[in-house]
This record gives C-alpha cells, structure tokens and sequence, in this order.
C-alpha cells in the first residue's frame, strides 16, 4: 500500500499549484491532507478513480482543516478525538479491517509560546487516544506534528532551540509518543540521514537553501515495523510550504 501525507496550507490554493497533477501521479492508496483552510462546497474535486473522501472541516472559517480521501472504504470514521466532533477539524480517525489510520494536525504552541501548554495537554490526550486505539489493531498515525523531534530534524537546531516546535517540552511529548508502542519510519529507516526537510518558513531563499524541518511524519505501531517498505519525503514538490512525505507498507491483514 502507498500512503501519503501532505500539510497543502490552504487546499485550494494547492490546487492551482499542482496538486491534482501530483495526486493523480502517485495513485496513493490513502491520501491524508492537513490545513485545508476550507469549508463544506468551497470546493470540488474529481479523481480519474473512485476515492472516498472524508472532511474535518474547522468552524472557523479558512482555518485548519483536515480531510482523507482513500480507494478502501473504512469501517468506521471518527471526527476528532474524545467525542466524534471538535471545532479545528484537526483529526480524522479510519477504522479499516486490519488497522486504523489517524490524520492529525497538531496545534502550533505559537511563535510566543502562547498555546504551549494547550499544545502540552493536548498531547497527553493524543497520546492515550492512540495507545487505546493500539490495544485494539495496530495504528498508523501521519500529519503535521508540529515538532521536529531531534536536533538533526532541523537544520538550525541551535538557533531553534525553545522556539515554538523545537521546545524541550514539545520534543519531550514525541518522544513519549515513541515510547508508548510507535516509531518514526522515516527515521527508523534512515537513522543518520540530514537535510531531509517537510516544511520551510516563506523567508526568501530559505527554501532554496534548504534550510528546513522535518515536522510531517508517518508514525506506526511498533510492531509494524517488519510491514514497512519504505518512508520517503517528496521534498522536490512544490504547492504548499510543506512537502508530500510517503509510507509504503505491506498490506495489513488481522
């Protein structure tokens, strides 16, 4: 299977910038979108194949924002995380019949740190909210995590160090995310990669040089790791001020 996740900063904007291109290429299994930035009717898309797609549509209007569209139609589909809805669309859970799928997009503690302990808590609460899922089939989380989780994540790490995505306090929570039963593919295959980038700021030059994080991930359950392919970052794609990153696994079977 081919997974792919991609923060598109405003879907429709991405549109016009190659996404439909890019899409209809990769003949994803399962696409994840974050940061749609759109409500229900702005906008239509149709797919040489049959996808079925699911929104999380934020209520504030052209903010957050995330969708799924997929080849596999899901079990059972969850907006949010406690209850089945929550007002920044951040989160689509997929029950399929071998594991589930959580497309996330985790809130930013803010240039001032300002959302730093919302962001906190609300990742204590992701946290169980996976481990339960993972006490019933194994799980696949993708999406903009919102943290760059080691200093070779970033390429100016010691600039960076406190700043929002790049705390001690944030950095912490992943690495309890990890500890709890998941692994980072990406990082799980290439250990001493660098300069693999999912997000530039829009200074000039800064995505040409290359000086970028890594904050879009596709974790998974521990005990896929035998399923895992391959974990890539499509970093060449434009359209967005993050990148496509991709999982290829074995098909899941319960």
């Amino acid at each position: 299977m081919k997974l792919i996740s991609w923060n598109v900063n405003g879907l429709r904007a991405c549109v016009n910038k190659g996404f439909k291109d890019y899409f209809a290429t990769e003949q994803a299994d399962i696409f994840c979108v974050q940061e749609t930035k759109l409500q229900e009717g702005q906008i239509q898309l149709e797919y040489d194949e049959p996808y079925y797609q699911y929104w999380n549509y934020a209520q504030k209007k052209g903010y957050s924002g995330t969708a799924v569209f997929t080849k596999i139609e899901p079990l059972t589909v969850r907006y949010g995380m406690e209850e089945d809805h929550e007002p920044e669309g951040r989160m689509l859970t997929l029950e399929f019949e071998g594991f589930y799928l959580v497309n996330v997009y985790t809130p930013n503690a803010k240039r001032d740190l300002s959302r730093l302990a919302y962001r906190l808590e609300w990742e204590d609460r992701f946290r169980t909210y996976v481990q339960q899922l993972d006490t019933i089939k194994p799980v696949l989380v993708c999406g903009d995590l919102n943290v760059a989780h080691q200093e070779i994540d970033l390429k100016n790490y010691k600039g960076n160090r406190g700043n929002s995505g790049f705390t001690l306090e944030e950095r912490g929570r992943m690495t309890d995310l990890l500890g709890a039963g998941f692994m980072d593919t990406f990082r799980t295959l290439y250990p001493d990669r660098t300069d693999v980038y999912s997000w530039w700021s829009n200074m000039p030059k800064v995505r040409e040089r290359n000086v970028g994080w890594r904050i879009d991930y596709w974790l998974a359950s521990a005990r896929l790791a035998p399923q895992i392919q391959d974990a890539r970052i499509d970093c060449h794609v434009l359209g967005s001020d993050h990148c496509p990153v991709i999982l290829e696994i074995n098909e899941i079977k319960v």
